[in-house]
């Protein structure tokens, strides 16, 4: 699965998440059941963005839910892509007649919480005794959070490593990563395993302008100290020394080393890497299904001046749910509750390769056997310890990303130095935060 957060700018493919980012292609809805007005059962209806295993999956689960609790029943709806699931939604609410539940990604958190429909979730949640809010991560409760309304229940989450190949350390005599290393030990290291003449490279970085190739960078320049927006969001301050000195990484290896395998089409990297041509990837747990042809390692992320700041980018999504009425309401929120739960995710994480939404997931009799499906994954889920930040929960953010990620490219293909990239997209964030 390959997840990209940007959503109405995204270019991207999604990572296959059970009932949550997927594929395209399919039926959708905008109606459902009505309630218990007649004395039946309540009805609610989920949408989902998922085919292929991780859509039985969903449905399996849906299943067993129907069957254990005859007074509410759920009805799964496939609405197509997860890219278009905002505008989906926005249509419907128009419309008048719209979901209880819909997977919505994080980085529309700031869009949706505007909508008449929303079903803000402080007081569901405060008032349940056994839902433990604390038990999600906290780059999950931050992307779900809008200036205290939470918005939305975690629905995945991911994060950024080092996935190396260590058949290519030991031909270059290299050492492979340690938690201890540094951008200048990770440059080194891709400088050594780099051989123009075989189409060999030490790094490869996804090259198409997109929030893949942003979310990315950002996680360096959290590594460097540095941030995207200041505390109300209203500035860029992404070209900060700390930006500058980020992104200056990039400019030399691509321009200086020439270390890096540029992808502008974003479309080759795992398949490159797959070829044993690739020495390291920074990616996320959803590509590892894909590595058949490689033993690979997985490490977290170098830092920069503070030895202990390896950060990394979390990208949460959510589960929204809309208000059409008390009754419909309350079942929605206690069947998100049993979906959520360790238990119900844990089987999702099995065919999926996503992380645990929730951190007593690691203790349900499934996670042993979880990580024995996915090797390294464990150091994934370990380093969701060091998803410290989101990004910024405006409605503005794809404008600054789409500013941003012309800027990273221009770097990489050596059209313009990292200070001068920097400016002019902090200049373009600025009069898009200014707009109305």
């Amino acid at each position: 699965m390959k997840k990209m957060w940007l959503g109405l700018v995204t270019v991207s493919v999604l990572l296959a998440t059970a009932c949550g980012g997927g594929g395209g292609g399919g039926e959708s809805t905008s109606g459902g059941p009505s309630g218990s007005a007649g004395g039946g059962p309540v009805e609610i209806v989920f949408w989902h963005g998922n085919s292929g295993q991780a859509g039985l999956e969903c449905t399996k689960l849906v299943k067993q839910w129907n069957a254990a609790n005859p007074d509410i029943q759920v009805k799964p709806v496939f609405y197509g892509s997860s890219d278009r699931a905002l505008t989906k939604v926005e249509t419907a609410v128009a419309s008048g007649t719209y979901p209880d539940i819909a997977y919505l990604y994080g980085s529309w958190a700031a869009n949706i919480a505007t909508s008449p429909a929303l079903l803000p979730l402080n007081d569901y949640i405060q008032n349940d005794p056994t839902f433990n809010w604390d038990d999600f991560w906290p780059a999950e409760r931050y992307a779900a959070t809008v200036d205290g309304k939470i918005i939305g229940i975690p629905a995945l989450v991911d994060n950024l490593a080092i996935v190396y190949n260590p058949a290519l350390f030991d031909a270059a005599g290299i050492q492979y990563p340690t938690p201890e290393w540094t951008w200048d030990d990770f440059r080194a290291a891709a400088k050594a395993m780099t051989d123009p003449a075989n189409q060999q490279f030490g790094w490869a970085y996804p090259a198409d302008a997109s929030e893949d190739t942003v979310w990315h960078w950002e996680a360096m320049l959290w590594e460097a100290g540095g941030d995207i927006l200041n505390a109300d969001n209203t500035q860029a301050v992404f070209n900060s020394p700390q930006g500058v000195q980020a992104l200056t990484v990039l400019q030399d290896m691509a321009t200086v080393d020439h270390s890096i395998y540029i992808d502008t089409t974003n479309t080759k990297i795992g398949d490159v890497f797959n070829g044993g041509k690739i020495g390291m990837l920074v990616t996320g747990p959803w590509d590892l299904q894909g590595f058949k042809n490689v033993d690979y390692g997985v490490q977290i992320m170098p830092s920069f001046d503070d030895p202990s700041n390896h950060q990394t980018i979390s990208g949460p999504d959510n589960w929204v749910l809309f208000n059409n009425g008390p009754e419909r309401a309350q079942a929605a929120f206690e069947f998100i509750k049993w979906y959520t739960e360790p238990d119900q995710d844990i089987q999702n994480a099995l065919y999926t390769a996503t992380l645990p939404i929730r951190q007593s997931e690691l203790d349900v009799a499934g996670y042993q056997t979880f990580l024995d499906k996915y090797p390294g994954i464990q150091t994934f889920v370990e380093n969701e310890q060091n998803a410290l930040k989101a990004r910024p929960v405006t409605p503005k953010y794809p404008m600054v990303s789409e500013a941003l990620g012309q800027a990273i490219v221009s770097v990489l293909l050596g059209k313009a130095d990292a200070q001068t990239a920097l400016d002019q997209a902090a200049q373009a964030a600025n009069a898009a935060l200014a707009a109305p």
